[in-house]
């Protein structure tokens, strides 16, 4: 039977691609109906797509498997935007305000608009998280209705290499696959498996993937800043596949032996790890391969931490993705930073049900595109496939929705959730309503000017005139 109300998410990873089509039930609940993985690591690289042509024939793949399982046309799709380059920059905007001044939502919208127009080389601003604002000098998160003469907003900024956001709607276009809305995947994934206490009282989110880690600090439930570390599980692959063997041989030796720590009255001195039929590698060296990188890593993710907020994590630390399935991670992660609470999020915090065993394992490595599910909220389901139709069957051409289509309007910063991307369509729908305005600014600002430059002209007109005239009656009398 063909399903006439879900939702798609594709999430764009760096060792597989993933679509997966959910429904949201009256309870809260989301029932998975479809899940689709395609290998992308040829083309897509630290989360960044590398190869466009390749890239869009995947989304197509999976597009169509979902849509053979839904036996159901997809309209759209929700999308996450995560991979290398992704960073936050802090940046304040402040407005100067009249004596007795009450703050209106208006002046609010003003800082939020001056913050989004900041420009940076080569990088796009994907979203703007609110820190606080700043009247006089009390800090508010809430402005609107304080009375001052100063109003400052703190922002933080995450940006984008602009050739990496260009490439992504890039893909979609050319697979023909419409966008409902792109999310901010570590934003999305954050939302789905920290706690309101955790993201309140201050905590620092892990998520470990193949090719890159993401940082998410969050203090106060506010994002406190977030950074993408070059690093991943196939960094340990790669050294252990130094060793002169396939990389498929090293990822499966690393998920049998693997051990993010070891105690040094563990390690028996005596075995050896087979390599294959003529090699073996002692245990001590195998186990100094594997915890070297990931120490290496543990290192760079506490650096990101910012030194105010290193000691005021009281929600501890949250891994989460495939890395943090390895044996005793957690303990490499409490022996360098010393803080002792750390948990590991292997499920969303939604109540998830599907017979799936990708969706079952519960092992922590979709966690982000059910995030992103869990974000939807439009009916991303098309018109129904006729089952009997073949090749040779006659059909209507099927209309199709573009990325544009969805939102005719574009929207401003404040009518958004955090954590949404504005796709390339909707930016230039924006900026072309910007330079619309500006020139209709312009040509009113013309007009008003050659209408006074008239006024005065006829002014100046009238005042020769005057004078000449009261130049001639002197004169008369004078003869006279």
């Amino acid at each position: 039977m063909a399903a006439k109300e879900f939702i798609v998410a594709i999430e764009l990873g760096s060792s597989k691609m993933t679509g997966i089509a959910g429904k949201k039930n009256l309870d809260g609940s989301i029932s998975v109906l479809a899940v689709v993985t395609e290998e992308s690591s040829s083309f897509i690289r630290k989360g960044v797509v590398y190869n466009i042509d390749k890239t869009a024939q995947c989304i197509s793949n999976i597009v169509k498997k979902l849509t053979n399982a839904l036996k159901t046309e997809i309209a759209y799709v929700y999308v996450g935007v995560g991979g290398q380059s992704i960073r936050s920059v802090r940046n304040n905007i402040v407005k100067n305000l009249p004596e007795d001044t009450i703050v209106t939502q208006e002046m609010v919208n003003e800082l939020m608009d001056g913050n989004r127009n900041m420009s940076y080389q080569d990088q796009e601003i994907l979203d703007a998280a609110t820190q606080e604002y700043k009247v006089d000098n009390q800090y508010q998160m809430d402005p609107v209705g304080i009375q001052c003469t100063r109003l400052e907003g703190n922002f933080l900024n995450i940006l984008w290499r602009k050739l990496f956001y260009r490439n992504l709607n890039k893909c979609f276009n050319l697979a023909g696959v419409a966008i409902a809305d792109m999310y901010l995947a570590p934003l999305a994934l954050a939302d789905s498996v920290l706690t309101d206490a955790e993201k309140r009282s201050g905590c620092v989110l892990v998520d470990l993937g193949a090719d890159t880690t993401t940082v998410s600090v969050y203090f106060k439930n506010v994002l406190r800043h977030l950074a993408v570390i070059p690093l991943g599980g196939n960094n340990v692959t790669k050294d252990i596949a130094s060793l002169q063997m396939e990389e498929s041989h090293a990822e499966q030796m690393k998920l049998k032996y693997g051990s993010a720590f070891t105690d040094n009255s563990d390690i028996d001195n005596s075995m050896s790890i087979t390599i294959d039929s003529d090699r073996s590698i002692e245990s001590r060296k195998f186990v100094e391969i594997v915890e070297g990188r990931v120490q290496e890593i543990v290192e760079n993710v506490w650096y990101q931490v910012p030194s105010e907020y290193a000691d005021r994590l009281l929600g501890g630390i949250v891994l989460t993705g495939g890395g943090s399935n390895m044996k005793n991670i957690e303990t490499a992660f409490r022996n360098h930073t010393h803080i002792e609470k750390i948990r590991t999020a292997k499920f969303v915090t939604q109540t998830i049900t599907s017979k799936d065993p990708l969706i079952t394992v519960r092992d922590g490595k979709m966690n982000t595109v059910l995030g992103i599910l869990a974000k939807g909220d439009m009916n991303c389901a098309g018109e129904e496939v006729d089952p009997t139709a073949d090749l040779f069957t006659e059909t209507k051409p099927a209309t199709t929705t573009t990325t544009a289509d969805i939102h005719r309007e574009p929207r401003k910063v404040n009518e958004i959730g955090q954590g949404i991307v504005l796709t390339e369509a909707e930016k230039q729908k924006a900026e072309e309503e910007k330079r619309r305005l500006e020139e209709e600014a312009a040509a009113k600002a013309a007009a008003e000017a050659a209408a006074l430059a008239a006024e005065e002209e006829k002014e100046n007109g009238l005042k020769a005139f005057s004078k000449k005239l009261g130049n001639f009656i002197k004169k008369m009398v004078a003869e006279e």
